[in-house]
């Protein structure tokens, strides 16, 4: 990691000798940014290592790769939660119905503009493309798990892995591309007169980023599997397989958000001191819009990678966290916090109605086509396909 950052480093200081990126304030939080990488990558060793008796002579101990298999213990710790999956079953469903609905609705709504009105060569416009291409990919998984919270799992193990697979696909590349927005703007506000959007192989990035977040997904259809109810074999369950791989899945989940909003905050701080010095007129707006995108990736996935990452402390036989009573509170909150977390994918055309002032505008100009009927006396002032803009869809 450290390797990386000093190339990248040597990288700025030849191609853009002029720049004083280095006096910036907060760029003391890199190293911070690389040692949370690094300890991701290196969470699942202390997970999968432990110290285990030699079979020959229990008095000696030796160093071991164990993965834990043995579900006993855990069925034994198990308390009744049936009040709990019925909730679930009830309101689970309804809710991931209306957010396919909305997300569905706004981020098609987003691709049609796009490709109707603005100019999709837009490093900027490529970027909220794929941002809306995540979020639908994310929202497909959506209705099989509203199916799996009433029926349980009836589509077989292939269908499992490739579900859970596409899901989180859609969760990292959402995060990925937010992040690539963001530190767009960054270079756009604190550095504006670089030219890096002209450089060769820019286009490479959101490639990169898709990259990116399937390698980061592909564990999920790897250690999801199909298994059975312990009380009841006709019921199916799509689930992780060990206990290890609950672990290992969750960190590394909780360790991208933290890394994400590190560097999302890291770089709307710089922004944000930029056009609070440079009292530009379009400042109001500017800080409205990171501002926003900011508290709603926050509200968004903070509670839920927090109550996920309780969860967790529930395998690791934490005393407290393993009470039964504990145990429904932290189901119930992961109702809630899920609602919120995964509200995100339908909320990202929502911002751009009520911040962008040029979407909200090609939006109106649509549903003016959609659903009024054409007058003689009326004079349409809609655009057409070949006077798009040249700027962003902002």
């Amino acid at each position: 990691m450290f390797l990386m950052m000093m190339t990248f480093q040597r990288y700025l200081a030849v191609v853009y000798p002029l720049s004083d990126w280095e006096k910036r304030q907060g760029i003391a939080l890199i190293p911070i940014l690389g040692w949370v990488v690094s300890m991701s990558a290196a969470l699942p060793a202390p997970i999968y290592n432990s110290v285990m008796p030699n079979p020959e002579d229990v008095s000696q101990l030796y160093y071991f790769r164990y993965i834990y298999t043995d579900m006993d213990m855990i069925l034994d710790q198990l308390c009744r939660k049936d009040t709990v999956v019925k909730v679930g079953s009830i309101v689970v469903p309804i809710f991931f119905s209306i957010v396919v609905l909305l997300s569905l609705i706004g981020n098609i709504l987003v691709l049609v503009t796009l490709a109707y009105y603005e100019n999709v060569k837009s490093l900027t416009n490529i970027f909220i493309l794929n941002l809306a291409v995540s979020d639908l990919l994310f929202t497909v998984g959506l209705p099989f798990w509203a199916c799996y919270y009433i029926w349980g799992w009836t589509l077989g193990d292939a269908a499992c892995k490739t579900v859970c697979f596409i899901f989180n696909a859609g969760f990292y590349s959402s995060i990925m591309f937010l992040m690539m927005m963001t530190f767009q703007r960054y270079l756009a506000v604190v550095y504006p007169l670089s030219d890096w959007e002209k450089r060769q192989g820019i286009a490479l990035i959101p490639f990169l980023g898709w990259v990116v977040s399937i390698s980061a997904a592909l564990p999920a259809p790897i250690y999801n599997s199909v298994m059975p109810n312990p009380e009841d074999v006709s019921q199916l369950y799509c689930e992780y397989n060990s206990r290890e791989a609950t672990l290992w899945l969750t960190y590394e989940q909780n360790l991208f958000f933290i890394f994400a909003f590190l560097f999302m905050g890291c770089c709307y701080r710089s922004i944000l001191q930029t056009i609070i010095n440079t009292r530009t007129k379009k400042r109001r707006r500017t800080i409205k819009l990171i501002s926003c995108i900011v508290i709603v990736f926050f509200l968004g996935w903070a509670p839920y990678n927090l109550v996920i990452f309780l969860q967790t402390l529930t395998y690791l036989n934490v005393k407290y966290f393993t009470d039964c009573e504990v145990t429904h509170h932290l189901h119930y909150a992961e109702y809630v916090c899920k609602f919120l977390a995964f509200s995100h994918c339908c909320l990202n055309p929502v911002l751009y109605v009520f911040v962008a002032v040029k979407f909200r505008n090609y939006l109106k100009e649509i549903l003016q086509k959609i659903f009024q009927r054409p007058t003689s006396t009326s004079t349409p002032q809609t655009r057409t396909p070949n006077a798009q803009s040249l700027g962003s869809l902002y």
